[in-house]
């Protein structure tokens, strides 16, 4: 284990694609358990407009031999501030590249991005059917109901 960030002073990457994810080995290797990572003030920018988006990320996941340092992946998250792209591809392109690289058994990832133009825009991505035997929490973060 080599990590990138851990116990560095570390300066947001420039860009998602600029971040690096560091994995570490999974301490429960063989056993089947779900870790979940929140990021309730997650940004990003509109690719039309420019003006920001803001989200709620909820990403669980079932490790298979790694895990991910949550340094590298909240620098990773981070990345997105000034990242210019939609709701849908901000949301799945985290998923899928967390997946490739760590290799989880099983990943999900909720995005429950905040109104733009009045409309919220929830995004759902996964890598499969959960493994069976795995508790499987609800990810708890509200559908938008405005004021009231």
């Amino acid at each position: 284990m080599n990590p990138t960030y851990l116990g560095k002073p570390s300066a947001l990457p420039a860009s998602p694609e600029d971040a690096l994810l560091d994995y570490v080995p999974n301490p429960r290797t063989g056993r089947l358990y779900l870790v979940r990572f929140t990021a309730p003030e997650f940004t990003s920018l509109c690719p039309v407009t420019a003006q920001p988006d803001f989200a709620h990320l909820v990403i669980d996941y079932a490790p298979g031999a790694t895990i991910v340092e949550s340094k590298s992946l909240k620098l990773f998250l981070g990345s997105f501030r000034n990242h210019q792209a939609f709701h849908e591809d901000c949301t799945v392109g985290i998923g899928e590249r967390l997946f490739a690289e760590m290799q989880p058994i099983w990943l999900r990832i909720g995005g429950y991005w905040y109104p733009r133009g009045g409309i919220p825009i929830d995004v759902f991505w996964q890598s499969g059917a959960p493994p069976e035997g795995l508790w499987l929490p609800s990810q708890d973060v509200p559908s938008y109901r405005g004021r009231g």
